[in-house]
């Protein structure tokens, strides 16, 4: 893109994940200080009742919940650093299928199409480039075996769109996983993509390696999981249709090894699924100053997840118990069955009930969320306008 429109495009970008940042904080504290359901919210911290009122009690006691939740458990830790200054802006991570102890990791929209080889103490191993490849706005990024050869493929996602429309059509790269950690220039099989309800912003990818079917999370205040067509084609672009619903603001996804679950991160947490809306836990994440990846470990047993910024952490966050599959796992599991409770009632009823939407999440945080957009949507029409 144009250094003008590149500048423009990053700024835009710069407000729209502040402005879903502050959202989210706004959402934790001000939902339990309107008089959110939620006991455990609501109550008020040792020390603060006697001191304050009971506004800045409760909004008080939200934070601190915010951050108990929030923070990672004694089981997660860090896994490493990137050490490596080139990578500034980490947008995508994968664990490769073939080499052990390998991390890949690439930029956002500011060093090409390049992508790194990491070792399990985050330093750099090798540097890649795609031949042919245009690096618009990377997102995200994914890895799967080739049934039949068991060759390693490693999938990269231009799929960014901050001004929501400004670009005909997304696109995503096919690699081999390089044989050896020596660099060097990869051949790329570029396929486009369009969405049948219309473009929109995305920064997850990931494939199913049961059925080698690849998958777009949208990042949005309603978002939603699209699948790709079973076989993909170069000579035209590829139809990209809504299958489920995913988490407000998803900024990664990936798939277990074994295809078992998936897993959608978010700015303050990540969502376990069995399938699209077959929700099986959510799962608490490091606090981290701009959460973007999230890839599985080669067991499956857990994520790592990570951010931006020079010298970036990546973390080792453990799954529950629930993302196993049982000795004799269905494919299709009964979404009804799975939305009873031990005691026999409805749990989708009993969330409306409690005044959330069937993602679990609070009917005032998404009020809240809506609020913000619509202040980004202004922001961010103007901007381009001055762009142009």
């Amino acid at each position: 893109m144009g250094t003008r429109r590149g500048r423009v495009y990053r700024r835009v970008r710069r407000i729209t994940v502040a402005g879903a940042l502050s959202a989210s904080v706004l959402a934790v504290c001000a939902v339990p200080a309107l008089g959110a359901s939620s006991k455990e919210s609501a109550a008020p911290s040792e020390g603060a009742a006697g001191s304050a009122g009971p506004v800045s009690s409760a909004v008080s006691s939200a934070v601190s919940s915010a951050v108990s939740s929030a923070a990672p458990e004694e089981t997660e830790k860090l896994a490493f650093r990137i050490t490596d200054s080139r990578i500034g802006e980490s947008s995508g991570l994968a664990v490769s299928p073939t080499h052990d102890g390998v991390i890949y990791t690439h930029n956002d929209s500011s060093d090409g199409p390049v992508f790194y080889a990491l070792g399990p103490n985050g330093r750099t191993k090798a540097r890649f480039t795609l031949k042919g490849a245009v690096a618009r706005d990377w997102e995200g990024m994914a890895a799967s075996v080739e049934p039949g050869t068991g060759r390693g493929v490693l999938w990269f996602a231009d799929i960014g769109d901050n001004f929501n429309g400004a670009w005909p059509d997304y696109s995503v790269y096919k690699v081999y996983e390089p044989t050896s950690m020596t660099g060097g220039a990869l051949e790329a099989v570029r396929y486009r993509f369009r969405y049948a309800d219309g473009n929109r912003n995305a920064e997850g990818v990931m494939v199913n390696p049961r059925t080698g079917r690849l998958y777009i999370v949208s990042k949005e205040f309603s978002g939603s999981i699209y699948e790709a067509p079973k076989q993909l084609r170069t000579d035209r672009v590829n139809m990209l249709r809504r299958v489920g619903s995913a988490p407000i603001m998803a900024t990664d996804a990936a798939y277990a090894p074994d295809g078992s679950s998936f897993i959608i991160r978010t700015y303050l947490s990540a969502s376990l699924y069995r399938a699209p809306d077959e929700l099986i836990a959510r799962v608490s994440m490091p606090a981290v100053r701009q959460a973007e990846t999230i890839a599985y470990t080669r067991d499956g047993k857990a994520v790592l997840t990570g951010t931006e910024g020079a010298g970036s952490p990546v973390y080792r966050v453990p799954l529950p118990a629930e993302a196993y599959p049982t000795p004799t796992p269905s494919l299709t599991p009964s979404r009804a069955a799975a939305e009873k409770r031990d005691d026999g009632t409805d749990a989708a009823a009993a969330r409306a009930d409690e005044g959330q939407d069937d993602s679990g999440v609070p009917i005032g945080m998404i009020a809240l969320w809506l609020v913000v957009a619509v202040g980004a949507t202004g922001v961010i029409a103007f901007i381009a306008r001055r762009a142009h």
